[in-house]
């Protein structure tokens, strides 16, 4: 039987989006790159890699794109600093449960991420959610992607004959999913609203994980090749 694995998105699925929005801390990891002050900051835009969100800000402001890796590594420091100072996420209604059920059916938890390894280790044992219920030699991060499509075509080219399923909270998930013909289910625990994600090509659109475990799992089931539990 085809391996299952189920990537997840962080921000906005497994964990509820920061209530500060999070931009500011892209903007601060330029600074530290480029050696000074930038003004104004860039509107924070949701679905974008940290590698596009990057990029866009050195371009805004006529930077080098080789400070790209020292801004990486800025925001990664950032992050670590900020968490250590009692900065957390909460985890999206259900997710604990959804976890255990897909592990339970022998599918493989796993993450696709805008993120870098490190900032989504540091979400993810802040918010209390075990870093090591997901498989990280499957997962794929989004730290140096200038587009979100890259991380999924690097998934679909890495994972070949495996059965994959993304699950996230934005249109541009959709976007990327499409791009590596990987079946995308969509979760309103972000910032779009279920009718905005309805206008995807999501497979399913569910308000909560916790609303819709039993639907989403029947679809994954449902999918050739995936077995029933």
């Amino acid at each position: 039987m085809t391996t299952t694995t189920i990537l997840w998105d962080v921000d906005g699925t497994l964990l509820f989006n920061a209530a500060s929005g999070g931009g500011e801390l892209y903007h601060a990891a330029v600074e530290a790159a480029a050696g000074r002050a930038l003004h104004p900051p860039l509107p924070r835009a949701h679905g974008k890699t940290d590698g596009q969100i990057l990029f866009e800000i050195l371009e805004a402001f006529d930077l080098d794109a080789e400070l790209h890796d020292d801004a990486v590594a800025a925001l990664d420091a950032l992050s670590v600093e900020r968490a250590k100072a009692g900065d957390r996420r909460a985890i999206a209604p259900g997710i604990p449960q959804a976890i255990a059920a897909a592990a339970d059916r022998g599918w493989i938890n796993a993450l696709l991420t805008g993120n870098s390894a490190t900032r989504s280790r540091v979400k993810l044992a802040g918010a209390g959610l075990e870093p090591d219920l997901f498989d990280w030699s499957r997962s794929f991060f989004g730290d140096r992607s200038r587009e979100r499509r890259d991380i999924t075509l690097a998934a679909r080219s890495a994972l070949p004959d495996e059965r994959l399923v993304i699950i996230g909270d934005t249109p541009r998930d959709d976007i990327a999913a499409v791009a590596a013909g990987i079946p995308f289910i969509a979760v309103a625990t972000g910032v779009y609203t279920v009718d905005a994600l309805r206008q995807t090509g999501a497979l399913i659109v569910v308000p909560t994980i916790a609303e819709g475990l039993d639907a989403v799992l029947d679809v994954i089931e449902s999918l050739p090749g995936v077995a029933a539990a």
